[in-house]
């Protein structure tokens, strides 16, 4: 029971306590990628302490009701606690009662969330289908013929063309998998522009972005009233944009991306040479790309965030020698 008692305890904490720290550290992504890995070690941590609770709890009601109650009446009333008390029918019935509504509340829970995670993978994969099936397949032409390599890479993972005037780009997982562009992306963005916005779809699939936004939205549907999941599910994925954007830039050049970021964010071309005059009314992370951070700076955020996750693994490993 003290076992289940402080995993419960350290899942709770993490669930209510860790967010606004995370938040903090991650809110402007001066390291997308050490802040990504913080909020999914905080989300997995805290679901593996409620599972091991959840194990635990099971494990002393299975060496009998009546050894149970002892202990949970031990724990609430220390010596005070008398066999007349935890020996009674009315503890008994009320152990059961909760038994069988936290077992059930665990089933329901996976099953939603497993649900969810299915329905979006397989909505996924019916769109990528769709998209291979109706538009045409990117040409080297359109992204220009000093980067081929990248055309090379984006026609693997099947990038294809839709017919629509309103810019988009986006990625979805699949048989392959696919990265879709419409005919007013190619129309708007410039060869420079488009390898950049292709690069950051790229780094989309390689970072299986998608499964991480997926799990994430489905635990906080699961279980609304926790703020850590809510917080992993607004947070994961704004960071994994960030890091698409650092991989494309680091491919195509920081003024590509900036300048195709808010030419498909208003419809309007924007010229590269522009870059200077527009900075002023961009986005937030239009203006992560220009900001350029000082090393002190970088080097307070990653040690603060590199202390949360050295703290939320340390903290497991030292309750799993405890409870063992």
């Amino acid at each position: 029971m003290t076992a289940a008692l402080l995993w419960f305890g350290y899942a709770a904490a993490v669930a209510w306590f860790a967010p606004p720290v995370l938040v903090r550290l991650t809110r402007s992504g001066v390291d997308a990628r050490l802040g990504l890995l913080a909020w999914l070690v905080a989300v997995a941590t805290a679901v593996c302490a409620a599972i091991l609770a959840v194990q635990a709890l099971a494990s002393s009601a299975a060496a009998g009701w009546s050894a149970l109650a002892e202990v949970i009446c031990q724990s609430v009333a220390g010596h005070a606690c008398a066999p007349a008390v935890y020996q009674s029918a009315l503890v008994d019935t009320g152990l059961s009662a909760a038994a069988v509504a936290t077992g059930l509340a665990l089933v329901l829970v996976a099953a939603r969330c497993a649900g969810g995670v299915r329905r979006g993978r397989n909505g996924s994969r019916a769109h990528a289908a769709a998209a291979r099936l109706v538009g045409r397949r990117l040409s080297s032409g359109a992204v220009g013929t000093r980067r081929a390599g990248e055309v090379r890479a984006a026609g693997e993972v099947g990038a294809v063309v839709l017919d629509s005037p309103r810019p988009a780009a986006y990625c979805v997982v699949g048989r392959p998998a696919t990265i879709v562009l419409t005919s007013g992306t190619i129309a708007l963005l410039g060869p420079g522009q488009l390898r950049a916005v292709i690069a950051h779809e790229r780094a989309h699939l390689a970072g299986r972005h998608n499964t991480l936004i997926l799990l994430t939205r489905a635990l906080s549907q699961s279980v609304p009233g926790v703020p850590l999941f809510r917080g992993a599910a607004e947070r994961v994925a704004v960071l994994a944009e960030m890091c698409a954007d650092d991989r494309a830039a680091r491919v195509s050049g920081r003024p590509a991306l900036v300048t195709a970021l808010l030419a498909m964010a208003t419809g309007a071309a924007v010229p590269e040479e522009a870059l200077g005059t527009a900075a002023s009314a961009v986005a937030a992370r239009v203006d992560r790309l220009l900001t350029v951070q000082r090393r002190i700076t970088m080097v307070r955020y990653q040690m603060g965030l590199a202390a949360v996750i050295a703290v939320l693994v340390a903290v497991p490993g030292w309750l799993a020698l405890v409870a063992g």
